[in-house]
């Protein structure tokens, strides 16, 4: 081995694993605040609001073509 006492690798084990808990829970936080719909929606509202809209025009144009020659 490298010579360093077993209590000495217990510990910077039970460090590497403190350090790994932490960032997959800051990755876990991260995820929820990216995916989370309610938030994204308000903070996201009028340009969602603008592609329904133009995409309800550029439909409705296009079935009415449809119908009109």
């Amino acid at each position: 081995m490298n010579g360093l006492p077993a209590h000495d690798l217990e510990e910077r084990a039970a460090e590497d694993r403190r350090r790994l808990h932490s960032s997959v829970e800051e990755l876990r936080v991260h995820l929820k605040d990216t995916l989370d719909i309610k938030k994204n929606t308000r903070e996201h509202l009028g340009l969602a609001c603008s592609v329904a809209a133009l995409l309800g025009v550029t439909l409705g144009y296009a079935f009415t073509g449809i119908f009109v020659d």
